[in-house]
């Protein structure tokens, strides 16, 4: 399901005294047909475009390219598009279901925000702009409720930062 890449593979020979010693990072990755496995967003609703980075039961990387032809657009703005905030908050979170679908004990199961905490805008986000967005599970209770750390950013630049929580449903 999961395409492996191999991101730093180097080996090391250390003096005869030693042992050699392999020093491997692994980095796995999702494309968008493998995001439609996890996630049961579709368009206009499915705001991943890519993983980069996904450590089991950790932290998850995603990738949105904001394009001017997708449906907010047209009423917000006219003549200045803006990404508006809660879909960037939503695109975070489904950065975050990324994580959470595969945990072992939820299988079935289907993840929605129980509260949104500290979130705030930086910079905006516009058409043209790559957003990063990278989520952090703090902790998960009965195996029911999460809670992640979020942040999008553009260029390097923070965009948007805040907790979300959620919720497990049958």
């Amino acid at each position: 399901m999961s395409i492996v890449t191999e991101a730093n593979s180097t080996e090391t020979t250390t003096p005869a005294s030693t042992t050699q010693q392999a020093v491997q990072e692994t980095t796995i990755t999702y494309a968008i047909e493998e995001i439609q496995k996890l996630l049961p967003h579709r368009y206009p609703f499915l705001l991943v475009d890519r993983i980069t980075e996904y450590i089991p039961g950790k932290r998850a990387v995603g990738v949105k390219n904001v394009t001017f032809n997708e449906p907010q657009f047209q009423g917000h703005f006219p003549g200045r598009s803006l990404m508006p905030g809660v879909l960037i908050v939503e695109a975070m979170a489904q950065v975050g279901g990324i994580v959470l679908t595969q945990m072992s004990d939820v299988e079935g199961g289907l993840f929605v925000f129980a509260g949104i905490d500290k979130v705030r805008f930086r910079r905006q986000v516009v058409p043209g702009d790559q957003l990063i967005m990278s989520v952090e599970l703090l902790w998960v209770k009965q195996r029911r409720f999460g809670k992640m750390q979020a942040r999008a950013e553009v260029d390097g630049q923070l965009a948007a930062e805040g907790e979300l929580m959620f919720s497990l449903i049958a």
